[in-house]
């Protein structure tokens, strides 16, 4: 629930702040007129959106045994791939603002109402798309949480912290989000990678070599049930899904895990030196 809520949360707040900032800049220039026309860009990209989650699941649905193994490990691959995409963009991302109200502005210098309709609609769908591919990966690897819970709860906070924004007219440090929210999103997506080489190790696409490097997982109770550090268990599943916590793991799954933060790691460190330079 909770690493389904920090998705949600953080891809709302991305398409939240898109649609308040072209809003806000529609406000200062008088020109809300055209407010129906970003309406209209938002509606239409969160029914999209859905009609994607819904083939999406119908999709996932349709696999049983090896192909869905393979299916699982290739769709947590592709939400890996996405993901580090929309991390680094964020982290070049300086200028946001200004960048919106000058394509805003091209469009309606050019009267194109249909142009201010597709940034908008664009900028949501991405968000919804991603949203839509991030939460099927989360179910992958934590189907008996309430992933759904954690979604609506992710939506509610930002439609909460956008009021206070935009409305109230109050100063929230957005940076501070992203950059908590990045730290754990390079972690599940680090849980990402070794769970899509798990599927494809039980698939067998990539070999085992070492099946375990080490199992602390404790011994399951009388009667089934885990106890609470257990990778099955209360927290365990939670560490699992939000941090990828793995208390078995192969060693092609510690490599992978390894690896990823490194080099994300690395990447996030160089941009910074770079926009200091600049």
């Amino acid at each position: 629930m909770i690493s389904s809520f920090i998705i949600t949360f953080r891809e709302t707040l991305e398409a939240a702040l898109v649609v308040g900032i072209v809003l806000s800049y529609l406000v200062k220039t008088q020109r809300t007129q055209h407010n129906n026309v970003v309406y209209l860009g938002v509606a239409s990209a969160i029914v999209v959106s859905l009609i994607g989650a819904y083939l999406f699941n119908v999709l996932a649905g349709g696999f049983e045994g090896r192909a869905e193994q393979i299916f699982e490990g290739a769709s947590m691959l592709f939400a890996v791939i996405m993901l580090t995409y929309m991390i680094l963009w964020m982290m070049n991302q300086k200028h946001i603002a200004a960048e919106l109200h000058q394509k805003v502005e091209m469009e309606l210098n050019e009267q194109h109402k249909v142009g201010l309709f597709l940034v908008v609609f664009a900028s949501v769908l991405r968000e919804g798309i991603e949203t839509v591919i991030f939460l099927g990966a989360t179910t992958f690897v934590s189907a008996g949480q309430n992933n759904i819970l954690g979604a609506l709860l992710g939506i509610a906070t930002v439609i909460i912290i956008a009021y206070f924004i935009f409305i109230a007219g109050k100063k929230i440090n957005i940076k501070i989000f992203f950059n908590v929210t990045s730290v754990f999103l390079i972690l599940f997506a680090a849980g990402l990678v070794s769970s899509s080489i798990h599927e494809f190790q039980e698939a067998g696409i990539l070999p085992e070599t070492i099946e375990h490097v080490w199992n602390i997982n404790p011994q399951v109770k009388i009667g089934g049930t885990y106890p609470i550090m257990h990778q099955e268990g209360f927290i365990g599943s939670i560490l699992h899904s939000l941090i990828g916590y793995d208390a078995s793991p192969s060693l092609l799954q510690l490599i992978g895990y390894l690896a990823y933060i490194s080099l994300i790691m690395i990447s996030w460190i160089n941009i910074k030196r770079i926009h200091k330079m600049i």
